[in-house]
């Protein structure tokens, strides 16, 4: 069988799948990496290759140091599916809610797909990935209250910075990046990949 080298998408319309049954075929299917956005596409996720993977690691790696000498929230990795208050179910590369909202969370709530937007999302594109694709993914994480955003594109250099009410700000590689108001004291240099 020949690998996928790009998202799988399939239009559900008019179907619309409850959350148990979106966890149960998540469940069901632990091989696969789903997504479904908030307009009901299920989205199938291709793996990630050696550099993505390294990639995306060091940068949550970079994350979760930050948080854990700071302790102002927590820290999720690509497998942490939420659901997002827009309808969506999404899977960023990496992505930090300040702790007060998560402990808002049921015991429930924080064990199962967590019903919340993180404050925080970092997308790194791999080379399977649309990057029209992962933009309309990064305004969708707007609409769902997501306050800032990092989408790398190392295929041309840059990095999308997403703020809500707020174009895109695209950066050139190499770029000092800031947590700005969400992620206190967080700075992040980020070399050309």
């Amino acid at each position: 069988m020949a690998a996928l080298t790009s998202p799988l998408t399939l239009d559900l319309e008019p179907l619309h799948l409850s959350d148990e049954q979106f966890e149960q075929l998540c469940f069901n299917n632990p091989d696969l990496s789903l997504e479904q956005s908030a307009a009901g596409v299920l989205i199938v996720m291709p793996p990630i290759g050696g550099e993505s993977g390294n990639r995306e690691l060091e940068l949550g790696i970079d994350l979760g140091l930050w948080n854990r000498q700071t302790q102002l929230g927590k820290v999720f990795s690509s497998s942490t599916l939420f659901r997002l208050p827009n309808g969506g179910r999404r899977s960023p590369d990496a992505a930090w809610i300040e702790l007060s909202r998560w402990q808002h969370l049921t015991p429930d709530q924080r064990r199962r797909f967590p019903p919340i937007a993180p404050d925080f999302v970092l997308e790194l594109r791999s080379p399977s990935d649309r990057l029209s694709l992962l933009q309309d993914k990064m305004q969708e994480y707007l609409d769902a209250g997501v306050r800032l955003g990092w989408l790398f594109n190392p295929q041309d250099q840059n990095v999308e910075i997403y703020r809500p009410g707020q174009p895109p700000e695209i950066r050139p590689l190499p770029s000092q990046l800031s947590g700005e108001e969400v992620l206190p004291g967080f700075e992040l240099w980020v070399e050309r990949f």
